[in-house]
């Protein structure tokens, strides 16, 4: 007897007006599921050949990561996930996954609580290596944020315009919080400014909170659970991060940032640190104390200024909420590789369901517009 599948038993089952122990909601519901697997499946298919530029993929080196890591442990797992490697491993990753470029950027805090010339000399080195290593051995697929010594800002506004125009880099990537300050601090403004005269973006990703709001936010009071790092991650990827993110965005616009600087592009990742979420009770909740100190109503801001990018986060419904809120124009691809699995991500958004302009947008073009770059051709 020839093997039936589960979908041709519930087509069978159904026909003959029987259940076989499931509910008639149970039947469709599984029908349904299976429609719209096969929809996926036949879109995958279709966009099969979609190019891909990452545009936040993570790096470290031995002494970045002896800086930033919180023990041997630590250092181990990022080292095992290839977090280092920025050789024949991340490039096999890449091509079993079909992602074409990956914008490089340093892992988090990078160099932001290296002060003085010690943080200046850290960031370029870490910006030179690049350049004289993958940058150099793999033109086509590598590019790259800055680092920036962020606790010197006239120097970080040097080495931004440094790397940008000798070295060919797209823009800078923070780490949250600086000295507990964010990049709406006037002390930043010279950084803000470069960034706007050489027409490159910032890129707005998370960092661990300062020691104080740690402790009141995030510090357990089962202190074994501390061996789990539950405090540290609910501080980072687990929660705080996202909102972390989000906050920094806000006080730039209610702080007047884009009002003095009305062309600074900014980016953030993780399909909108919870931007889509709470879009609409940010927008009606904070229009009204801030309509007389702000140029544009504050919505506007996220539309002129803000570019958003799927990393780590290939979740169909969140993407759908983004777009409701965000332009597909401003909308970009990213993997957050190591930390995300490149094939799940790009496997997934080959089989969202939009239009094929709007996909590719998506995928590359939107990001060879911001960086004014190209896919290689294949």
């Amino acid at each position: 007897m020839k093997r039936m599948g589960r979908r041709g038993f519930l087509a069978a089952s159904t026909a003959l007006g029987i259940g076989a122990g499931l509910s008639t909601h149970a039947i469709l519901s599984e029908a349904s599921e299976n429609e719209t697997a096969d929809k996926t499946s036949d879109i995958s298919r279709r966009d099969q050949d979609l190019p891909f530029i990452g545009t936040e993929e993570t790096f470290s080196t031995p002494a970045l990561l002896k800086l930033n890591s919180i023990n041997q442990d630590h250092i181990a797992f990022l080292e095992e996930i290839g977090l280092s490697d920025l050789g024949q491993r991340r490039i096999g990753d890449m091509d079993a996954g079909g992602l074409n470029v990956q914008i490089l950027s340093a892992h988090t805090p990078s160099v932001q609580n290296v002060p003085g010339q010690r943080g200046i000399d850290l960031a370029y080195r870490l910006n030179r290596q690049l350049v004289d290593g993958p940058i150099t051995k793999y033109p086509d697929r590598f590019k790259a944020f800055a680092t920036l010594p962020l606790q010197s800002p006239e120097a970080a506004a040097d080495e931004l315009e440094r790397s940008v125009r000798e070295d060919g880099f797209l823009g800078a990537l923070t780490n949250g919080h600086i000295a507990k300050k964010y990049l709406d601090h006037p002390d930043f403004e010279p950084v803000l400014a470069r960034a706007v005269a050489l027409d490159v973006p910032i890129y707005l990703h998370p960092g661990y909170p300062a020691d104080d709001i740690f402790k009141i936010y995030y510090s357990t009071t089962r202190s074994k659970y501390t061996e789990e790092y539950q405090d540290y991650i609910f501080s980072g990827s687990g929660y705080g991060w996202h909102q972390e993110v989000l906050i920094q965005c806000i006080r730039m616009i209610t702080y007047g940032v884009f009002d003095r600087f009305p062309k600074l592009k900014v980016i953030i990742g993780h399909m909108g640190e919870g931007l889509p979420f709470y879009y609409e009770r940010i927008v009606n909740d904070m229009g009204e104390p801030t309509k007389d100190s702000l140029e544009k109503p504050i919505g506007k801001y996220f539309q002129d200024n803000f570019w958003v990018t799927t990393s780590a986060f290939p979740q169909t419904e969140l993407l759908n909420l983004l777009l409701k809120y965000i332009s597909v124009d401003r909308v970009m691809f990213a993997t957050d590789y190591p930390f995300a699995d490149i094939k799940e991500q790009t496997d997934w958004f080959r089989g969202v369901d939009l239009p094929r302009e709007d996909k590719e947008k998506i995928a590359f073009r939107n990001a060879e517009k911001l960086f004014g770059m190209k896919v290689p051709v294949t």
